[in-house]
């Protein structure tokens, strides 16, 4: 007779007797009192027993069920506290007044017998307004191109949030680069937002994306062209849009694309930028390639970093996954971008 589809659990099950769980808890507080190593677990009782030459003892794993069950355990549960609100670090995104659009790529893809390329990605956090284009090459005036038709199509939000590749950021080796991307963004009024590097929850939406986008579309299909492909990407990223209409109108509003703009890579950029960051083990940070000592208490902890470029200002915000709603600010440093020409 087949008997896998029945339960494993016996039909019958007999419960230790209360006086044996009252010698188990007795045995256990004579064991914290008088024990040479202080242990007074439950292979500790289960030994003790055995010393003392008791008859019938339970198991050790019955005597941890019967400490768990008494409440005579000293170990603490942990603490499960709720997870902060999307976007909890940008007190505005948190709120719902505002949204902010998350970007990413996706590297490592080849068509069977064809050129390798990469897929640039986005979401949005409330509206989950997503879209996805492979490219054969990915550079920053591309992912400006990109990022500039994407807004024309959808609106534009408050905040843009990316990693820190430097096709985002721009090149690192000098200090005071301020990329096209980012000069982009605060030419339509956004503030470019920069998630720490090699922290794990900031970039959450984006990175849940592009694994559906790789499960969903990339894994199913056998894909013959990057041109195709791009075609099947963009059935696929307008039903997705779809499916999401509901969310998408409950979502904070998006401002419309400005019909007169013209992106002038020269012009001094102003507006407000935003690093998050994690401070090292002398409490310092490093915004546009400077170092820059936050509080010599707040080592190895995340901050938010606001340049203001119209103040010629930072600001340096604590920030804490346990309490995201207090951001207290710690300091305030003068800063002035310096003025000279954006090499093409």
């Amino acid at each position: 007779m087949d008997w896998t589809d029945h339960s494993s659990a016996p039909r019958r099950t007999r419960r230790t007797l209360a006086a044996a769980e009252q010698q188990v808890l007795t045995i256990r507080r004579w064991l914290k009192k008088h024990s040479v190593l202080g242990e007074c677990g439950a292979t500790a009782i289960w030994q003790e027993m055995e010393n003392r030459g008791i008859k019938d003892r339970p198991s050790i794993r019955t005597i941890g069920r019967i400490l768990l069950r008494r409440g005579a355990l000293d170990s603490r549960r942990r603490t499960r506290r709720p997870a902060p609100p999307k976007g909890w670090y940008l007190p505005e995104v948190a709120a719902e007044r505002a949204d902010l659009d998350s970007f990413d790529t996706i590297e490592g893809l080849a068509i069977h017998g064809g050129p390798h390329f990469t897929v640039f990605t986005g979401i949005s956090l409330h509206g989950g307004l997503v879209t996805a284009s492979p490219e054969r090459q990915l550079s920053a005036k591309t992912v400006v191109d990109l990022l500039r038709a994407h807004w024309k199509e959808v609106g534009l939000p408050q905040y843009a949030q990316f990693d820190n590749d430097q096709r985002f950021t721009g090149p690192r080796q000098y200090a005071d680069t301020v990329g096209r991307v980012s000069r982009l963004c605060l030419s339509l009024g956004l503030i470019p937002v920069f998630a720490p590097p090699n922290e794990m929850g900031f970039q959450a939406a984006i990175e849940g994306f592009n694994g559906q986008w790789q499960a969903k579309l990339w894994s199913r299909y056998r894909h013959r062209s990057v041109s195709g492909l791009k075609d099947r990407s963009a059935r696929y990223v307008a039903a997705m849009r779809q499916r999401r209409t509901a969310r998408q109108e409950q979502s904070p509003p998006r401002c419309a694309f400005p019909s007169n703009w013209r992106l002038d890579l020269q012009k001094h950029p102003c507006g407000k930028m935003i690093f998050l960051r994690r401070t090292d083990d002398r409490g310092r940070v490093n915004v546009l390639s400077h170092w820059f000592t936050i509080h010599r208490n707040w080592l190895h902890r995340l901050v938010r970093a606001e340049v203001d470029l119209n103040q010629s200002v930072i600001r340096f915000f604590a920030l804490r996954r346990r309490d995201p709603s207090d951001q207290p600010l710690l300091k305030e440093v003068a800063y002035a971008l310096p003025r000279r020409p954006f090499k093409e």
